[in-house]
């Protein structure tokens, strides 16, 4: 399980105010909605890949810290 849900939380608070489903995110990404939700969820650590692909769909950027 992911200690440090900084991204998910993100992700969980960017969605709505674009007005998107996880359904909509996770197809987007190309990912379940499932692996989307655990994602938001902070149960697992997705691959750079993945979290590019998201960002892309929600339009937000990669920062480094």
């Amino acid at each position: 399980m992911a200690q440090d849900n900084k991204i998910g939380n993100k992700l969980r608070k960017t969605r709505p105010k674009l007005g998107l489903t996880q359904s909509e995110v996770a197809r987007g990404a190309d990912m379940t909605v499932n692996y989307y939700a655990m994602i938001e969820r902070g149960e697992v650590n997705p691959s750079l890949e993945k979290i590019e692909s998201l960002t892309k769909v929600l339009k937000l950027k990669i920062t480094i810290s």
